[in-house]
Formats: C-alpha cells, structure tokens, sequence
C-alpha cells in the first residue's frame, strides 16, 4: 500500500475553486489512472467526446496531447498520432475553443475530471505563456506536462505566470535523474511527479524490468513529498498492479491511442478498454 504523502491544499487559486489535481489527491492516494490521448485524433472533433467516455469509464485524470510537428520524446504510435491530428487541422486554438464549453456543458454531462494538457514548450511560446495560461483557466484545464521545459528555465521565468492563474507544471524524473535533482524536483513541484519509467520514448517499453522495479522502489524510498504517477509502458492490467504497488498510478497513453485507432471513440469501446486496464 503507497502511503499518501501529506500535501498542502490551497483553497483558492486565483479566485477560483481548489485545483481539481491537488484535490483529487488529497481524496484519493491509491490506484489512480491517467489516460492520455493526442487531441484531433483519430477525427478533429473527438476531443470532448473522448474525454466525456473517459470521465465515465471512472478514469482518475487525463491528458490530452497538445500535437507537434516534432515530438522528439514519443514513439511511433503517438507520433503518427499527431501528425494525424495536425493533418485533421488541430491546433492549439482549436482545442481551446473545443474544450470552451466543456466544464459547464448543458446539452451534455459537465467534464468534472481533472484535466491536463502535455505537449511541447515551443507551441506555447507561439502561443504567448500568459496567454495560455489564461485560457488553459478559462478552459478548466488544471495542470500541464512539458517534458522539453527545463526546470530551472521554469523557474525563473515563468513560474509566477502559471501560479497566478493556478496551472500546476507537472514534472518528469527518470532513472537517471540524481537524487539531489528529485529532491528539487520534488520540492518545487504541486499536484504530482510523472516517473518515467525507463530512458525511451513512449510506446518502446513492453514490460516492467527488473531494473525499472529497482528504480521505482528507490524513488519510493525517498519518501518525497509529492504524489507520484508512473508512466511510459504501462499497457496492460499486469503493468499497471506494477506501477500501483510501487507509485500511487499510472498513466496509459500508447496503448490507448491504439485502441482508439483499432476500435473507435465509442463509450463502451472506452469503457472496454479502462475496465482491461483496471480489471
């Protein structure tokens, strides 16, 4: 059992309710499930209704992909998952104004899940840093990944914009990340830290090693302050009980992009897969 690290939470953030991420944590410490999926993808216009069968397969969080021409860090599958998406005509634009209406949604059921958005650091340049995390506030997403978004850049210069509009910068650690870099890493960061599991790209990992079971049982000897999520080769009901017995989640993304593209962006195809997921 993953003993749940005691986590201040604010009860304000820039006016608003409580981050839904830093809230889910503090409710819930065992067994989360983070699916990520590319936003655009397999059809423009399937963002929300995936993540509406996400919220009803029970799933804790979600990410959504924010695609780039150049996702150096991903595999095969995630890859040609943007280059789909952008080809759909995805955009960062167009996937604010699709996620505008989905926290308030009356046609619909309201999206209540805790939402993230992972990408890369140079379309938010593009964007304007302010500018997005203005909207990303104004959406109703909570927290961002940006795997390519040195800490210490982070830090100095755009910390204080992303706290005003309380977005929560969620940061990766690997096996090779010294201990004295997780214990920054895990000081300067809220919500939760994203383990990569093994130095790859996504959808490369098969299994759970005996080396990556090493790693993960130091980092849970370290008892850091903040919650963490396993990520990167988790793609089956066996990986997952491996990331749970050793973090508090995980989080599915290549598999699911595949599933998508397999069997469609139905309820109960969603649904189906979670439960495979979960068991």
């Amino acid at each position: 059992m993953i003993e749940q690290p005691v986590i201040d939470i604010p009860t304000e953030t820039h006016g608003t309710t409580s981050n839904r991420i830093k809230s889910l944590f503090a409710r819930k410490s065992e067994r989360l499930l983070n699916i990520y999926f590319t936003a655009g993808f397999p059809h423009l216009d399937d963002t929300v209704a995936i993540l509406r069968g996400l919220q009803q397969a029970g799933v804790d969080l979600v990410e959504i992909g924010m695609p780039y021409s150049d996702p150096v860090a991903d595999g095969e599958t995630i890859q040609k998952s943007n280059g789909r998406a952008l080809d759909n005509g995805m955009s960062l634009k167009k996937l604010f104004d699709q996620l505008a209406a989905c926290r308030t949604d009356s046609t619909g059921e309201p999206i209540t899940v805790p939402i993230l958005l992972m990408g890369y650091i140079n379309p938010v340049l593009q964007y304007g840093v302010e500018n997005f995390c203005r909207m990303c506030r104004e959406v109703g997403v909570d927290g961002v990944i940006l795997p390519d978004l040195p800490l210490d850049l982070f830090l100095d210069e755009y910390a204080s914009t992303f706290r005003e509009y309380g977005i929560l910068n969620v940061n990766l650690i690997t096996p090779q990340t010294t201990d004295e870099r997780i214990r920054l890493i895990d000081q300067e960061s809220e919500g939760f830290i994203y383990m990569v599991s093994s130095a790859s790209i996504t959808g490369s990992v098969t299994g759970i090693s005996d080396p990556m079971r090493a790693y993960f049982e130091r980092i849970q000897a370290m008892n850091l302050r903040n919650p963490r999520l396993i990520g990167f080769g988790i793609n089956n009901h066996e990986t997952f009980d491996s990331a749970c017995a050793n973090a508090n989640g995980a989080i599915v993304g290549s598999a699911f992009i595949r599933h998508l593209d397999d069997h469609g962006t139905s309820p109960e195809s969603i649904q189906a897969f979670v439960e495979t997921i979960r068991a």
